[in-house]
């Protein structure tokens, strides 16, 4: 049944293009650095120059990037929908351990058992392979399982936490308590995705090695490009009659109802997405850092993402991407030079943001330039 809400809600949508010629330049400047620039400083220029890229600066970038992804994926669905996830931590590390068990299989006999099956099944005395991991050699059917588990896992949870109507704190906390069950499924060692040490020591991905130069920029540039696709869907999909309907959601879902929306539906969808979205980022991000295990699913992992959206700006969609990248380049410098002090500042962080910054640094960048103007 269609209808229109109230001028505070119309849905129609916004009459400017998808991005202006500003926010074009950006893009195709973001791009060429991550897809050109990149690579040439790593693989072109020699070691000894100032301007040399290093392997672990392309490796933290790639890493950085999928965290991105997770912060672009919150967006949607906090700033966006008005939906706070304390869960998204669980659809990373899902879609990485799909990535990861197919990983394991690329190892075959260069296992320190070498056995066909992966060393920690012979550790543990396993005979045969588990159902789960039927599949697990085939690189389509893990790439298809890193889109299906976490978006079906999301769709079953969604479908009747949204028809319950279950939203707000009360949302978070079930989410934040199915993200912590997984991970203690997944520290048992008879569930047969490693325990405790999860899965590492990866030698090939397509049966090419995975620890070269070439691989590591590779996936590097992969991982740029598919942020910067999903920026731009993510963006048309605000911009659009949908989005529209969405923001509503947000801002007073029972006038959405009243006028003949089902918020469910809506609802359900973009959760779904989101989650998907999540766990493409854990599958780039395994090969890249050379380890997945359940601390990936912490409680703590899923409320940095909320930080990153937060930091950097929710319902801007490029301000969680700055958050994710700010965050977590801090992160890499105090972690080295005051290892025992991230913690303190992280907070301090979230603290000063939420009381000083409330849109973020995005926000904060927006009225300094309204004031100027």
């Amino acid at each position: 049944m269609s209808a229109v809400l109230p001028s505070t809600l119309t849905l129609e949508s916004p009459r400017g293009v998808l991005l202006g010629p500003k926010g074009w330049a950006a893009l195709i400047a973001a791009t060429l650095t991550i897809a050109v620039l990149v690579p040439v400083l790593n693989l072109v220029v020699p070691n000894g120059s100032a301007l040399h890229f290093s392997d672990y600066y392309v490796s933290l970038t790639g890493k950085i990037l999928c965290y991105a992804i997770c912060a672009l994926a919150m967006d949607l669905i906090w700033g966006y929908t008005g939906i706070l996830s304390l869960g998204h931590g669980m659809f990373f590390a899902l879609g990485g351990y799909a990535m990861g068990m197919y990983l394991m299989r690329q190892i075959g006999l260069e296992g320190n058992y070498k056995s066909e099956l992966p060393d920690f099944m012979v550790f543990l005395d396993w005979k045969t392979m588990p159902w789960h991991w039927a599949w697990s050699g085939s690189f389509i059917a893990q790439m298809a399982l890193v889109v299906l588990v976490p978006g079906l896992l999301a769709f079953v949870f969604g479908y009747f936490a949204f028809r319950s109507r279950i939203k707000g704190v009360y949302f978070s906390i079930i989410t934040q308590a199915l993200t912590f069950a997984a991970m203690l499924l997944f520290f048992r060692n008879e569930t047969g995705f490693g325990g405790n040490n999860g899965f590492t020591d990866f030698k090939r991905i397509l049966d090419t090695p995975v620890n070269t130069a070439e691989m590591r920029v590779a996936l590097c540039v992969i991982t740029g490009l598919v942020l910067i696709g999903f920026f731009l869907m993510s963006r048309a999909i605000v911009n659009s009659k949908y989005g529209r309907v969405l923001q509503a959601i947000r801002d007073a879902e029972s006038r959405v109802m009243f006028t003949g929306y089902n918020p469910v539906a809506y609802k359900l969808s973009i959760w779904t997405l989101s989650a998907v979205m999540c766990g493409i980022a854990g599958a780039l991000y395994v090969p890249q850092v050379g380890i997945i295990n359940p601390s990936e699913m912490s409680p703590a992992a899923s409320i940095e993402i909320a930080i990153w959206a937060a930091v950097g700006g929710r319902a801007t969609l490029i301000g969680p991407i700055i958050g994710a990248i700010f965050v977590n380049g801090a992160k890499s410098w105090f972690t080295v030079a005051f290892p025992e002090y991230w913690l303190y500042f992280l907070g301090a962080l979230f603290i000063a943001v939420t009381l000083f910054l409330p849109n973020g640094i995005v926000g904060l960048l927006r009225r300094r330039k309204e004031r100027k103007a």
